[in-house]
């Protein structure tokens, strides 16, 4: 049996008796179009299954349809995750703005600007996203000078910012919930298990712990570590050890460590005096509470934001989104059988 022949805007064009230019409006510029010869145009379009080349399309408008965005490192399991889901969801909301994403690898910030900029001026992309923003990250500032279009999943951190669009999650609002419903709950020894001050992720979370027991605690228990659950159980060993009777963490990693440094505290059935961040699947399979970051809506946001910024390369003024996180309460029912090494 023949194959059908594949549609095209001449085909299109014959089978309506329009011009090929008339049906070349319809799909780039339909305000061009009298709505009546536009629907029936649209109506052959959608019969025939047709497609526009993108590459056609890309010539003919000087736009890629795709957005450029670096593939991090692949780190463990569990403090992966939330990036997984970041790039699943935001794959999904640039496919909804009409975008497609195009990862590339590099390893560090400089070797991710050239590669951004050679992209777009190579007219492969039409915009970036950052994430993980760092303490005076060098990358907004260079993006900006290239007349690249970006928008970043993380806030501009220290003196090195520019106005830029940026969406991130208040972390700080985070760990103060956790400690307020740890201290609800009776605890007035409740320390913080966090990464070094190097991090201004982390420092952001310190904070709001800080916040929430300011009055409280006059000899604020923490331990700064490395992102490990091995440095989480031996940051919770301290900390125990110097009177907590809970501990909030700056992320789920570091709180499964010190899940079974205080799981004798409490009897199944109970809440941990544990609070992760992230709530990472490992979380709600072992009973662990945790900080829930709304990943999806800010994928969209930020697509959301650079599809602007797109449309008016030297109109749009950036701008910033706070994200509020939420607090996931969980039933303590086992204990894992033997502490992970990670």
């Amino acid at each position: 049996m023949a194959s059908r022949p594949r549609p095209t805007q001449a085909s299109i064009a014959a089978q309506v008796g329009v011009s090929i230019q008339t049906v070349s409006n319809v799909i780039n510029s339909p305000e061009l179009v009298k709505p009546e010869t536009r629907s029936r145009v649209e109506a052959a379009i959608r019969a025939a299954g047709y497609r526009p080349s993108a590459a056609g399309r890309a010539l003919r408008t000087r736009h890629a349809g795709a957005i450029g965005m670096r593939l991090h490192p692949v780190v463990d399991g569990i403090n992966g995750e939330v990036l997984d889901r970041f790039f699943h969801a935001v794959t999904q909301a640039a496919q909804d703005q009409g975008y497609r994403i195009n990862l590339f690898t590099a390893p560090d910030a400089p070797a991710e600007v050239e590669n951004l900029v050679g992209a777009h001026q190579a007219g492969v992309i039409d915009g970036a996203i950052l994430i993980d923003t760092g303490l005076n990250d060098p990358r907004p500032q260079l993006l900006t000078g290239a007349h690249l279009p970006f928008a970043a999943f993380g806030r501009p951190w220290g003196e090195l910012s520019t106005r830029h669009s940026w969406v991130d999650v208040d972390g700080r609002a985070g760990t103060y919930q956790a400690t307020r419903h740890l201290m609800a709950a009776g605890h007035s020894r409740i320390g913080f298990i966090g990464w070094p001050t190097s991090s201004a992720v982390g420092e952001d979370r310190r904070q709001g712990w800080l916040l929430a027991q300011a009055e409280a605690e006059p000899e604020p228990l923490q331990a700064l570590t490395e992102n490990q659950v091995r440095d989480g159980a031996a940051a919770a060993m301290e900390l125990r050890a110097r009177g907590a009777s809970a501990v909030v963490c700056a992320s789920d990693a570091l709180a499964f460590g010190a899940m079974p440094v205080f799981a004798d505290l409490i009897e199944p059935g109970q809440e941990l005096p544990v609070i992760g961040f992230d709530n990472t699947p490992v979380a709600r399979a072992v009973g662990l509470s945790s900080v829930e970051q709304p990943v999806e809506q800010a994928a969209a946001a930020v697509v959301a934001q650079l599809a602007e910024h797109i449309r008016q390369p030297d109109g749009f003024l950036g701008q910033g989104v706070i994200l509020t996180p939420t607090l996931e309460l969980r039933k303590w029912e086992s204990m894992v059988a033997s502490r992970p090494d990670s």
